[in-house]
């Protein structure tokens, strides 16, 4: 059902990155964004450096990381790029990133992500889509509150931006199996129930936060081709094959992608606005929890949005990431 009070601003799904910023001064502005030696993160650090912004990539390959730092210093003139070691799937390394992080920060853009076609597990057990996608991610905004907090108080807000994707839609959290320990492994539920999260972690970490100056909004990029999709199976590939030929979705260009990510991360609309699921540059409708993907693809389903179940996410990943 449509929902007139829904979020909007001038851009949409044919947005570029350099649309999004163009006439935007972010110097002052500290950003760090997880995952950037390629696709969209590289695309998102490029585009506010471009502004002026502070940007730390966060990454797990330095050499690479430094490398693209260069680029984007060479491309953009702005040698405030910098590079800091992050393995999402090893909290001891986050821990490190958040306890060496010095100042304010202003913006956080959890873009990194993995998408595996098989079973893989950390050390601690957790199935590594959902510890790699949203519970590194859950650790590291708890590790970087207060450096939030701080820039919120600098200069009059704090954001967060979850990359989540449409594919929250195969799967709610699935609070009495997260880890696939009983169910038989679906690279596909599993992905889903990640994205999901990402979301659920947008509503909460709004509500907990706001108070602080701190908001957080989740963005799905839409249909992108990136170093995500590099371990399919022949199956998951033919699978994308069948949505976009059924209209699911259309394939965007990277730029057209991070589009979305940087209007949660610099538009007005969403300066003091959370807990919002944002698709081609606008907030989605919600839609119920039975709907098919098809004829809803750029909608959210309520299993993201919901305060209770976004609650539970919390305790459940603060009681994890503790137990560590």
């Amino acid at each position: 059902m449509p929902q007139p009070s829904l979020i909007r601003t001038a851009f949409d799904a044919t947005s570029t990155a350099g649309d999004v910023v163009a006439g935007l001064d972010l110097v002052g502005i500290r950003a760090v964004v997880t995952g950037a030696t390629s696709g969209l993160g590289r695309e998102t650090a490029r585009a506010l450096a471009s502004v002026g912004a502070d940007v730390t990539l966060a990454v797990r390959d330095t050499a690479l990381g430094a490398s693209v730092a260069d680029d984007i210093s060479a491309s953009t003139g702005n040698r405030a790029v910098r590079i800091a070691h992050l393995e999402l799937a090893d909290l001891a390394t986050v821990t490190r990133f958040a306890d060496s992080w010095d100042g304010p920060l202003h913006l956080l853009i959890n873009n990194a992500g993995v998408m595996r076609p098989t079973l893989g597990r950390t050390p601690q057990g957790w199935e590594l889509q959902f510890a790699t996608n949203h519970l590194g991610h859950f650790a590291l905004a708890l590790g970087l509150h207060d450096a939030l907090a701080a820039g919120a108080n600098q200069r009059g807000a704090a954001r967060i931006v979850a990359v989540t994707s449409g594919a929250h839609m195969y799967s709610p959290v699935v609070f009495d199996d997260l880890h696939f320990t009983r169910r038989a492994y679906d690279p596909q539920l599993a992905y889903g129930q990640s994205k999901t999260a990402n979301s659920l972690f947008a509503v909460e970490a709004t509500r907990r936060w706001a108070a602080d100056g701190i908001v957080a909004n989740a963005v799905n990029p839409g249909g992108v081709s990136t170093g995500l999709q590099r371990d399919f199976t022949q199956d998951m590939k033919d699978h994308l094959d069948r949505l976009e030929a059924a209209g699911v979705f259309a394939y965007k260009t990277v730029s057209q992608g991070a589009a979305t990510t940087l209007v949660a991360a610099t538009a007005p609309e969403f300066a003091h606005n959370g807990g919002h699921y944002l698709d081609d540059g606008n907030e989605a409708a919600t839609v119920p929890d039975d709907v098919d993907l098809t004829g809803n693809s750029h909608a959210v389903k309520r299993w993201a949005r919901d305060d209770a179940t976004a609650q539970q996410l919390w305790k459940v990943s603060a009681d994890l990431v503790r137990q560590r």
